[in-house]
């Protein structure tokens, strides 16, 4: 029985050609890296492959920010210029999502996170991202809350303003038509 997050071949062969073009428009984020290589990783690991896909469904156009030195993974990351329009107006997790009365949103960014296969950025990350480019200047991006202030109810959020990264607070069942997340994924 075939893995049920395996892509079928042409949708492989699509989204390889997809991330390998953005690798190459994008030659900054990645310096001194080879497609090549990275491509060898990404075909080893069709389940990383399918998380990518969704990366890519939901609009995160994800590239290549890294490596990591420990266990060679490349680190994948959404790049999107804002806040992924497939991966918006989401609560931040189960328990808030269940705590809504009314106009509850269709899902929490953990639970679709999780299902995506990919992790939520925390704060050390998007900053890092935000060195790369401009994102996030018109939109926010949920990040990994803390557990001290996810237990008093709240969780963050950052976004880039006035040439600056902002990290900011909510209730962790608010959720807004502007406000997504960023995800990342070690290949």
């Amino acid at each position: 029985m075939k893995n049920s997050k395996e892509l079928p071949a042409g949708e492989r062969e699509g989204l390889l050609k997809a991330l390998k073009a953005r690798f190459e428009k994008n030659m900054d984020r990645h310096k001194g890296m080879e497609w090549d290589n990275i491509q060898a990783k990404l075909e080893a690991n069709p389940d990383k492959l399918w998380s990518l896909n969704e990366m890519e469904i939901t609009e995160g156009e994800p590239d290549v920010v890294g490596q990591d030195k420990k266990t060679g993974e490349y680190i994948f990351m959404d790049c999107s210029p804002e806040s992924p329009k497939g991966r918006r107006s989401l609560c931040y997790d189960r328990a808030a999502l269940d705590s809504r009365k009314e106009h509850k949103p269709q899902n929490s960014v953990i639970d679709l996170a999780e299902s995506m296969g990919i992790e939520l950025l925390n704060e050390e990350e998007y900053r890092g991202l935000q060195k790369l480019g401009k994102f996030d200047t018109k939109t926010s991006s949920w990040i990994k809350t803390p557990a001290d202030i996810r237990k008093l109810g709240g969780a963050i959020f950052c976004d880039y303003r006035y040439g600056t990264v902002f990290l900011y607070h909510n209730g962790a069942e608010s959720y807004y038509a502007a406000r997504g997340f960023r995800g990342s994924l070690k290949v």
